[in-house]
């Protein structure tokens, strides 16, 4: 007499087929994932940049057509001024900004909201000036031109407007 046997486990056959399904899933799933991140760093990279820019702007309209100095500028930012970029106490005598809340904001793709001089005027000339790593941003101290210090924004976006 035989008695029919119970299986309890799995065949190597069923394993490598559940194996080789969940690689597939993998395979079309996660570099879905990371477009999605650079994407989402891209698009925070221009947000922060159109904001920089549109306070260097002001900056420009509040002091006589002047940019920030490269040395300087993290505080006429960040704190308040008076009419000769002057740093101070908010009040009467020192009656603009602060430009930024707390720090000048971060590139998201170094993760650093530092400067570096550049005399780029324009994306083609910051593109050469990139290097990715010194510094989160590229700052014209002259023209008061602002642009992200990471080469691939330039080839990424096609476009000059940041």
């Amino acid at each position: 007499m035989r008695r029919a046997s119970r299986r309890d486990a799995f065949t190597l056959i069923e394993v490598l087929i559940v194996v080789i399904i969940m690689a597939v899933l993998a395979a079309t799933i996660i570099p879905q994932f990371s477009s999605s991140t650079n994407d989402a760093k891209l698009s925070s990279l221009k947000f922060n940049l159109h904001t920089i820019r549109s306070q260097i702007e002001m900056y420009k309209v509040h002091h006589s057509s002047t940019v920030p100095t490269l040395a300087n500028f993290t505080d006429q930012m960040t704190k308040a001024t008076n009419v000769s970029g002057q740093t101070g106490t908010s009040g009467t005598s020192y009656p603009y900004g602060p430009y930024f809340q707390g720090e000048v904001p971060a590139n998201p793709f170094n993760s650093l909201n530092t400067l570096s001089t550049t005399s780029a005027t324009n994306d083609t000339e910051a593109k050469a000036a990139a290097d990715d790593t010194s510094s989160g941003w590229l700052y014209n101290p002259s023209t008061g031109d602002f642009f992200p210090n990471w080469k691939d924004y330039y080839t990424s976006t096609g476009t000059t407007s940041g």
